[in-house]
């Protein structure tokens, strides 16, 4: 599903080489689910993963950054080829900077996916910031873009798919698939 984009929106694509993504509520459907154990579970969409890893693919850096201690998104996150998995980072900006900055990269080169509160702060300094459809109000008020789809449902891929447009890797993909 391909929808229009502003000219403003596609030339800040253009410019990422490094990518956030909050987790809960993000790459999740913002639910907390335990076991009777008290471990907890949590469901990634296929179709985000594949989007990641296709950004990866074209040089493009992501990183995963949450305020909660989670050894499920650890897994995702080697399991995903994640350089940059932090877990428990109540300074989404800080640790943003300083992936940038360790790449050589301003915060114009930087986008982060988030959905609530705790993103603002971080959603506000980069240079393309976005939300899923169902993230919080506040916080879709003030980003460049809200994806068509919710956390957990394909959300982080439609901001893989914008990305690999503006960057000019799109069309190549829908004519040979992930292999060609």
């Amino acid at each position: 599903m391909s929808f229009p984009h502003s000219a403003d929106l596609l030339a800040r694509a253009a410019a990422i080489r490094l990518v956030g993504f909050d987790i809960d509520g993000t790459l999740t459907d913002g639910r907390l689910v335990y076991d009777s154990d008290g471990r907890e579970l949590k469901a990634f969409h296929s179709q985000d993963g594949m989007g990641i890893s296709l950004l990866r693919r074209h040089g493009i850096a992501v990183a995963f950054v949450t305020a909660r201690r989670s050894p499920v998104v650890e897994l995702r996150g080697a399991e995903l080829g994640i350089e940059h998995v932090c877990t428990h980072e109540k300074d989404k900006l800080g640790r943003m900077r300083a992936l940038a900055a360790e790449q050589g990269l301003d915060l114009s080169q930087v986008a982060f996916m988030g959905d609530d509160l705790p993103d603002l702060e971080v959603l506000k300094a980069v240079g393309l910031s976005a939300a899923p459809a169902d993230a919080h109000g506040w916080t879709a008020a003030q980003v460049h873009y809200v994806t068509p789809r919710a956390g957990g449902q394909g959300a982080a891929r439609d901001l893989c798919d914008l990305l690999l447009e503006a960057q000019g890797h799109a069309a190549a993909l829908r004519e040979t698939g992930a292999h060609g």
